[in-house]
């Protein structure tokens, strides 16, 4: 009450000071600057706080977005009492923008509540290996709409959020490393056990040993499961975070090795 009385006071004297013309356009000024300096000190707000969260920089673009908008809306409702207009014009025109928005986005929407979900639950950050469903790849941007991964085809896919929170989500980066796990099958023309110490370890040593410049961790081999068709061993390999575009490389690369030491035990 106190405050409104204040400002009815201000706005009475001013009245009496300036022509109605001076008037509304020097009350138009000081409305203008104040929403201009609080839309700063919020935008400021967004970027420390993105800044502590390590959100990524889409993200805090998109915040500073949806600022825009209620600012334009605040700044709008309140040019238009000042200057005495009727509301109803903001009023019908926000119903057609709901209207278009309500028929022809109703899945965007969807996505931006998603994004928002992403972001508060933090289920994986830029730069983790993840899999989501069916796909898989290195988390490269995440923004209100879409995740980008970079995936094992070496292309960047871009999954809606909708379908993040509707799926599993397995997230391989741990401990600064993406922990990478892969199927190796073969027949039963070797045991398990010799499989793996005539195989997997002599592969392992020996891809440790040509990547040494680059410190990686040694691969691991375990015994998964057998069938009717033959044996599957699981092999995991260890590189360090947002490392993807490597990691493809260096599995590919060990998977070889791996069947060549089997190859050369067969004969």
């Amino acid at each position: 009450m106190f405050i409104g009385g204040t400002y009815l006071q201000i706005t009475d004297f001013l009245k009496s000071l300036l022509q109605p013309e001076v008037y509304h356009i020097f009350l138009s000024l000081i409305v203008v600057l104040v929403i201009a300096i609080a839309y700063r000190l919020l935008s400021r707000s967004i970027f420390h706080l993105g800044k502590r969260l390590e959100l990524d920089p889409h993200i805090q673009n998109s915040f500073r977005l949806i600022l825009r908008v209620i600012t334009l809306i605040v700044l709008t409702t309140t040019l238009f009492t000042i200057y005495e207009l009727p509301l109803e014009l903001i009023l019908g025109g926000s119903a057609l923008v709901g209207a278009a928005v309500g028929f022809g986005s109703s899945q965007t929407i969807n996505n931006i509540v998603s994004g928002f979900y992403v972001i508060v639950s933090r289920p994986f950050k830029v730069g983790d290996y993840v899999k989501i469903g069916d796909v898989e790849g290195q988390v490269e941007e995440i923004s209100i709409n879409y995740t980008k991964l970079y995936t094992p085809s070496f292309n960047l896919l871009l999954v809606p959020n909708v379908q993040i929170i509707n799926s599993r989500v397995l997230n391989c980066t741990h401990e600064g490393l993406i922990k990478y796990t892969f199927s190796l099958s073969i027949p039963y023309t070797i045991s398990a056990t010799d499989f793996m110490e005539k195989c997997i370890e002599p592969a392992a040593e020996e891809f440790l040993s040509k990547h040494k410049d680059m410190n990686l961790r040694k691969p691991e081999g375990y015994f998964e499961t057998s069938t009717n068709l033959g044996q599957t061993f699981k092999i995991r390999i260890f590189v360090p975070k947002g490392g993807a575009r490597i990691l493809f490389v260096l599995q590919q690369e060990l998977a070889y090795m791996i069947m060549g030491k089997w190859n050369l035990n067969k004969k």
